[in-house]
């Protein structure tokens, strides 16, 4: 049967047909990845930008519509009970993020990230001007999801280094039962400016249109090297 002005033959027809369905099926999917990922961009903007509202007094667990949203949350730190994060600031600097227990004034306690430190601030002796007592108003970003990276290892508790957020884990090291979300403080929270708050990361990564290109692309080269061969095949006079 002849197509587009040749003879299909057997083996390219049978390895080209599944790479050009598979390269135009993944370029459709990365489509609908790209408009997801706008989609979650636009939300978190919206988000980000908001006007602050009060934390609630108790947000359920991994709340989405709580997750990278601005809240203000008052209360008395608890600084003997700080955690230590390692991280990088915003700068790419090794260093901790200081990870402290407010308790609000309904009693409840919330641990706030607030903020990096390089290595030789860590300990709170080295910053003593940003260790706050008394009543505070910390603006900030919340955040209730978290997962352990494939690479990162394992939280040293015995010797209070962090490497990834597992509430329940940093409310039995410190004694109290911390509701299910973490404020990330905002920048110029803290006197002295040690921690440096505002270290949220909100970009996200949205190389989807690059990998719509490429697959649909791929699809219409696989199209265009098996009509080309075909035709040159024919004009050849190979037998059919």
């Amino acid at each position: 049967m002849r197509v587009l002005g040749f003879t299909p033959a057997f083996w390219p027809t049978v390895i080209s047909i599944p790479c050009f369905l598979v390269a135009l099926a993944l370029g459709t999917w990365q489509v609908q990845r790209l408009h997801w990922k706008e989609g979650l961009i636009a939300e978190r903007t919206a988000q980000l930008t908001a006007t602050p509202v009060p934390l609630p007094a108790n947000p359920p667990p991994e709340d989405p519509a709580l997750d990278f949203r601005r809240v203000t949350v008052t209360g008395t730190f608890l600084h003997d009970k700080e955690l230590y994060l390692a991280a990088r600031s915003l700068r790419g600097n090794p260093g901790y993020d200081v990870v402290t227990p407010l308790r609000r004034d309904d009693g409840r306690v919330v641990l706030v990230d607030r903020g990096w430190v390089p290595p030789e601030r860590k300990m709170p002796d080295k910053r003593a001007e940003g260790q706050v007592g008394g009543r505070v108003s910390i603006d900030g970003i919340a955040r209730t999801r978290f997962r352990k990276g494939y690479f990162q290892p394992d939280n040293d508790v015995a010797k209070n280094v962090w490497f990834w957020i597992d509430l329940g884990a940093m409310g039995r090291a410190t004694g109290v039962e911390p509701l299910p979300v973490l404020i990330e403080a905002g920048a110029d929270t803290t006197p002295g400016g040690t921690p440096k708050g505002g270290q949220t990361r909100i970009d996200l990564v949205n190389n989807h249109l690059s990998y719509v290109v490429t697959w649909y692309s791929v699809a219409l080269t696989v199209a265009v090297i098996y009509v080309v061969w075909h035709r040159q095949r024919e004009k050849a006079g190979v037998a059919r």
